[in-house]
């Protein structure tokens, strides 16, 4: 007995119950990193997950927004601006979105080596995400609550174009309306004018007779200058004086006919022919000549008693001819007064 007591002791220490601790506590040490590994995996993978169906929506009533807005081209510039802050704030998520999946990739990447100590300092980075997932939200809240002003703004809009088409197309009607009747009523004042210059035109005829000197023509009576002046000169002679007598007379009689919301004028026109005026002591230019040659006539209308209300001076000088061509008899054409009845 001795003998086998002491061959036992001989064995040595028994090294196996501490090994299975060991072991033991290496295995539950590996079971609760897994334990937190999933939980974050799980934490993360929901975050993300929420951000991107969040960032889906946003981006499908951005792309919505981006259609109205395309229809409304009038008016809607200053929701540029605002459209451009909705794109920054996506951006910003989606940044933000990218920093959260590489911190699962990193949270993946401690859990397979084993090292704590990472682990340690992605929880860390975990907790400022959250901060960070929060102060997200909050942004996407505002760029929700600005969608839904953009779409309010939108349906004003939208309203306020249907009533200002609405309002052009009646003062489009209105306007039609209006033109038609003012060209009706200008068209009965024109034939009204046209059958008064007829009347005075008769009358004329009538009492000047059938000199070779004073003739028709179209719409206007023409004199020739020999009639009322001088060559060079702007004096009515005697002879033109008892010409426009006569004229004054048939102007007179005329404006009592004409009803007076007719504004017609007696436009009295001064021609020249187109040799210059280079011995004459008074005028310089065939437009002085012809200008005072009307004015004259004016003037001595006026003197007879026509309303200066009713008559025109004009000088025309060698520059509306009625011949071209260079000889006495085209210069003394062309040297004339003209008398026309038209409206003012």
């Amino acid at each position: 007995m001795p003998l086998a007591r002491g061959r036992r002791n001989d064995r040595g220490f028994d090294y196996w119950p501490g090994f299975v601790d060991a072991l033991s506590t290496l295995i539950l040490a590996i079971v609760f990193l897994l334990s937190i590994f999933g939980v974050v995996q799980f934490y993360l993978t929901q975050e993300v997950s929420g951000k991107d169906k969040a960032l889906e929506r946003l981006n499908a009533q951005i792309a919505q927004l981006n259609d109205l807005l395309s229809l409304e081209k009038l008016g809607k510039l200053n929701l540029d601006d605002q459209v451009s802050q909705l794109r920054a704030g996506l951006a910003a998520a989606e940044t933000e979105r990218d920093r959260a999946k590489s911190l699962y990739d990193g949270i993946a990447a401690a859990a397979s080596g084993n090292e704590t100590g990472r682990l340690n300092e992605l929880g860390k980075a975990l907790d400022s995400e959250k901060s960070i997932s929060a102060r997200s939200l909050a942004q996407i809240e505002v760029l929700n609550q600005q969608i839904s002003a953009l779409r309010r703004q939108l349906a004003a809009l939208e309203e306020a174009l249907d009533a200002s088409e609405k309002r052009d197309k009646e003062s489009q009607s209105r306007i039609a309306d209006l033109g038609s009747r003012l060209n009706v009523a200008l068209a009965q004042r024109v034939q009204e004018l046209s059958r008064y210059r007829s009347e005075f035109f008769g009358r004329l005829r009538a009492i000047l007779g059938n000199r070779p000197d004073i003739r028709i023509v179209g719409d206007r009576f023409v004199f020739q200058s020999e009639v009322f002046f001088d060559t060079g000169k702007a004096d009515l002679l005697p002879e033109g004086r008892a010409e426009l007598d006569k004229l004054a007379a048939a102007l007179t009689e005329l404006d009592k006919k004409i009803p007076n919301e007719i504004a017609w004028v007696l436009r009295v026109d001064g021609h020249t022919d187109v040799r210059p005026m280079n011995n004459s002591p008074q005028f310089k230019t065939n437009w002085e000549l012809s200008s005072a040659r009307a004015i004259s006539v004016v003037q001595y209308l006026v003197s007879l008693g026509v309303s200066p209300q009713r008559l025109v001076a004009a000088g025309f000088a060698e520059f509306q001819p009625l011949d071209p061509a260079t000889n006495d008899d085209a210069y003394r054409r062309n040297r004339r007064i003209e008398l026309k009845l038209t409206e003012r």
